[in-house]
């Protein structure tokens, strides 16, 4: 997936956990060859078109998810693949070799690559199966490894932090161009998002199925601590900004590349002059993006976005109202128009200079099926309009797979979650991001009650970060991964139902609408609203044929029976 080489064949190499030769493994090259196989879409999946916001409460797609449905079937469930842990492990087991002949200076960025990888392996298999097996070397078809029981979830996440400590040290400490070799501080931020994931896991899940004996929430909100500020402390990463708040968040997601972009970690560079652009991932998010395609974002994510004073739109005189998408967005966060699309916004720039503008989007809503919206609100976070970048199935459009602003959410919810947030954090983390859009700064002391909160037994802090952190995300693919760490479907999804805008505002209308005229374009789908399952849905299940195989020892995850 990151294109390093100039080699067509880059993302298609086939595992190499079956080297055979004693003469493998024998110089840095054979080291970087072998890890080379690990970045992968699957390891570092980018946004593609209309984000990866649908199984949450943040998008409308014409179809309800099926998890947040409560509709997923143990039959369906599939085995849980070590292909990856074995793979990594080999690597481990054998790069020794390459010390007869070279210093570890030589090699020792290869050596922190695999430790990453099989980090980011075992945590993308805790996100889905919480529980698991933690593997130390390769193992064979006779291996009693094979049939050990699951590990508890808090010693794997213990195992991976540790990996990715002993990562860091081994990988370089230069910022890099961000798209060719993974670097210590993205190890680190990448176990910022592991110790987060666990601590509020084993807080918000305590006394549950779904949590672990002795919680430990503070001992991992602390890791979270100390990995963001050794990453702001670096001096390496900043927010994007050219001082221009009305455009800069919006250009960020559209720029052809970042290879000295101060926020963007670590991004997906494509060349298809190489062959290498989107002839794999077919992504072409521009060529999509030019028509809604049945997606949108929901009247939830439209209304989280603040007034420009700082404040919510409840009980607020700046909130013009839901009469028109404009007046709904007037006086609001400026992100809020440059995630979702306004009818003035230019939509297409042809070669020749002239000019299309998203009132032809508005003003066909809902007419034909590449102009169908359910919620009524168009997507714009991630579009370029410049029409010579939308070339259906071979897009070269770079996407952005780890940003600084992640690192500055993560320091700011682990202290609030502490309870030692002070007003200097908030300055160096959210008022950096604020800034950038030109929002007036949250202080501590002055947040007011929003009588729409999502949290409200939280405090006043725990939900304002979490809205920024909404905001700032959208379409990110994190909110789902943020309500299940929250244990928040009982008060985000279950019983819910993603709302649109006012129909009224339609020339035609082709979707149910609620008896506050709000589209409502799963009214006939789901009439009870999500039927996400609080005691089985927060984890996947695992195969009965997996289970079969080793059923001394191998339990089914809650809520899924034997």
């Amino acid at each position: 997936m990151i294109l390093y080489t100039c080699e067509k064949d880059f993302l298609d190499k086939h595992p190499l956990d079956q080297v055979g030769s004693e003469d493998f493994f024998r110089s840095p090259r054979d080291l970087e060859t072998y890890v080379n196989q690990f970045y992968t879409s699957e390891n570092f999946p980018i946004s593609p078109a209309f984000g990866r916001d649908f199984d949450s409460d943040n998008s409308i797609d014409i179809t309800a998810d099926i998890r947040l449905q409560g509709a997923l079937n143990l039959d369906d469930a599939r085995s849980i693949d070590f292909s990856g842990v074995r793979s990594v492990n080999f690597f481990l087991d054998n790069y020794a070799r390459v010390k007869e002949n070279h210093d570890l200076e030589e090699y020792k960025q290869y050596l922190g690559e695999a430790l990453f990888f099989k980090a980011l392996i075992y945590f993308n298999l805790l996100d889905r199966y919480g529980d698991i097996q933690w593997l130390t070397n390769t193992l064979n078809t006779d291996s009693p490894e094979l049939y050990k029981a699951r590990d508890p979830r808090n010693v794997v996440t213990d195992s991976i932090i540790a990996t990715l400590d002993k990562a860091a040290t081994y990988l370089t400490d230069s910022k890099t161009n961000g798209a060719s070799r993974i670097n210590k501080w993205m190890a680190l931020m990448l176990q910022s998002r592991v110790a987060l994931f666990e601590g509020s896991w084993e807080e918000y899940h305590a006394n549950t199925a779904f949590g672990v004996v002795n919680p430990q929430p503070e001992k991992y909100y602390s890791k979270v601590v100390e990995a963001t500020t050794a990453i702001i402390e670096s001096g390496l990463y900043d927010i994007y900004s050219t001082g221009n708040p009305t455009s800069d968040y919006y250009n960020l997601f559209k720029l052809r590349d970042y290879s000295s972009n101060q926020e963007v970690m670590f991004w997906q560079e494509f060349n298809t002059e190489l062959g290498q652009g989107d002839l794999v991932f077919r992504r072409e998010p521009n060529y999509r993006m030019q028509f809604p395609y049945e997606n949108s974002l929901s009247k939830s994510l439209a209304d989280s976005y603040l007034c420009i004073d700082g404040n919510p739109i409840a009980n607020n005189n700046l909130f013009q109202g839901y009469t028109s998408i404009v007046t709904e967005t007037q006086n609001r966060d400026p992100r809020f128009t440059q995630t979702i699309a306004i009818p003035d916004d230019v939509w297409k720039i042809y070669g020749d200079g002239s000019i299309s503008y998203y009132n032809e989007v508005y003003d066909n809503l809902n007419t034909r099926v590449d102009l169908n919206c359910p919620g009524g609100y168009v997507i714009k976070k991630g579009y370029n309009p410049e029409v010579v970048y939308h070339v259906p199935q071979y897009e070269d459009t770079p996407g952005i797979i780890y940003r600084y602003a992640e690192v500055l959410l993560n320091y700011a919810e682990a202290k609030a979650q502490l309870g030692i947030i002070t007003q200097a954090d908030l300055d160096i983390s959210i008022n950096k991001l604020r800034e950038r859009v030109g929002m007036p700064n949250l202080v501590l002391g002055s947040i007011v009650q929003d009588p729409q909160w999502d949290f409200p037994t939280l405090s006043p802090i725990i939900n304002e970060v979490r809205r920024e952190r909404r905001v700032e995300l959208a379409l990110e693919g994190l909110r789902f991964f943020d309500i299940r760490r929250w244990a928040a479907a009982d008060e985000l999804i279950v019983g819910e139902r993603p709302k649109g805008f006012l129909a009224s505002q339609l020339v035609r209308n082709i979707y149910p609408v609620d008896q506050n005229g709000f589209l409502d374009p799963y009214k006939n789908q789901i009439p009870n609203g999500y039927l996400f399952d609080v005691s089985r849905d927060y984890l996947l299940p695992i195969s009965k044929a997996q289970i079969e195989l080793n059923k001394d020892n191998l339990i089914q995850n809650p809520g899924w029976g034997e």
